[in-house]
């Protein structure tokens, strides 16, 4: 069986994290734990492995050394799909197109499987080889990423009572982009050094009900409605986060002049900097700015009755340096009405900033340039979306976030929409991106 069959096996198995816990199929993870004990024999016979919590998986696989253990991430789960919006059917795996066109279009295909079954090859090939890494491995998959993040929580607790000081995490992020930045032609590998913290806020409007045929002049989804609009007017201001100020600074030796003298002043051009990056598009403009959007809404309990309660979820990305508190009074300000009632669901704060620079991020960034393209120019950035990672941000100051992928626009945007997709060939040139890491020194 190729590594491509292997891993359109595990893409078939359906892993779905809900928010309502009643929704998640257990026998879905049992199988897929199954599968990955008989497709990667020699992982599971000479790795030492655990079950942590309700179904995380660590494995720790000694090296030369206990000092400094590398830490790979990954996550089984995947969010839900609405099947009908799919070319393809999302668990089929099926493969479209020849050669170097050739993808796998499947729900977990990059976020987060495509990594998973990336690392468990190279661990499998550098097993079967007789390789021995130079510093302990652990293998940490969480199995609710996508929702709680509780399997990556207790495996960061087990490795600090036992003492486990990480040398380096790597964890999915960023990717090898194109056109990331005005002026820069290079593919960028984009390395998370930090991430935005995540809030969820629950709005709620209120009133007495009644029949839909004598509505109040303000029903309680008009009050609600306006409060949403006035989020979405009112945005959190732009703001030049240090990482975002090393992104611009590391790019600068890659793009011609003007450019080159602007990205590299990007602290005394922040208020210059911060609008265009604001205005040229949603990647670049959740690099300056704390976000937020409401994402599900509730009323009445049928179509002619009114909505004694109308809520709305509202997600919330802080931009290193913000907090929720402070997000919380924004939204106050922006609302200006004392009867939608705001509180806070569930949250975690930003991440602590890793360096770009020293002996784990350069030991990363080779890593990049060897097996991903000499072209290839490694980037600090503030990843945008929360991961596993920030569990483990307590136990070393080294964490990262970047997948060895290199994904067009298209393809990122798929990302937990429909017809997510990753090439066969892309697939392949990552799993010698983790073997070149595991055999770093």
């Amino acid at each position: 069986m190729s590594p491509t069959d292997r891993f359109r096996e595990l893409l078939r198995i359906p892993t779905i994290s809900y928010a309502d816990a009643t929704r998640i199929d257990p026998d879905g993870f049992a199988r897929f734990r199954a599968a990955l004990e008989r497709l990667y024999p020699l992982v599971h016979a000479r790795l030492e492995r655990e079950v942590v919590g309700d179904g995380a998986l660590l494995y720790r696989w000694p090296g030369e050394t206990s000092t400094d253990p590398l830490v790979l991430m990954a996550h089984q789960d995947v969010v839900p799909v609405v099947p009908g919006e799919w070319r393809h059917a999302p668990f089929d795996a099926d493969i479209v197109g020849e050669g170097e066109d050739a993808a796998i279009h499947a729900r977990g295909a990059i976020d987060d499987k495509g990594a998973l079954v990336a690392i468990l090859e190279a661990v499998e090939a550098l097993l079967g080889e007789g390789a021995t890494p130079p510093r302990d491995v652990y293998l940490a998959f969480g199995h609710d990423e996508e929702t709680h993040g509780t399997g990556a929580q207790a495996i960061a607790a087990l490795l600090r009572e036992r003492a486990v000081t990480p040398g380096l995490v790597l964890d999915e992020g960023g990717a090898v982009v194109t056109d990331v930045l005005p002026g820069l032609s290079a593919p960028a590998a984009m390395i998370g050094v930090a991430e935005r913290g995540t809030a969820t806020f629950v709005l709620t409007a209120r009133e007495a009900g009644g029949h839909a045929s004598t509505p109040p002049r303000m029903p309680a989804t008009a009050r609600l409605a306006r409060a949403i609009d006035r989020i979405r007017r009112r945005p959190f201001p732009v703001r030049l986060a240090p990482p975002v100020r090393a992104l611009l600074a590391t790019a600068a030796p890659h793009v011609a002049q003007p450019l080159r003298s602007i990205f590299s002043s990007a602290g005394a051009l922040a208020p210059v900097l911060t609008r265009v990056l604001a205005a040229l598009g949603p990647e670049t403009n959740a690099l300056v700015r704390t976000t937020a959007v409401a994402t599900e809404l509730a009323g009445a309990s049928g179509r002619n009755v009114l909505a004694t309660t109308a809520r709305a979820w509202v997600n919330v990305r802080l931009l290193t340096g913000d907090s929720i508190g402070a997000a919380e009074r924004h939204l106050r300000r922006a609302i200006a009405d004392p009867l939608v009632e705001i509180a806070v669901e569930d949250g975690s704060e930003p991440s602590p900033v890793s360096p770009w620079r020293g002996e784990a991020w350069q030991r990363l960034a080779r890593t990049v340039v060897a097996t991903l393209g000499e072209e290839v120019v490694p980037l600090p950035y503030v990843q945008l979306g929360a991961s596993d990672s920030r569990w483990f941000t307590g136990l070393t100051g080294a964490v990262y976030r970047f997948t060895p992928f290199r994904l067009s626009r298209s393809e990122r945007d798929a990302l937990h929409a429909a017809d997510e997709r990753i090439g066969v060939a892309v697939w392949l040139r990552g799993i010698g991106f983790y073997r070149e890491l595991i055999l770093a020194r």
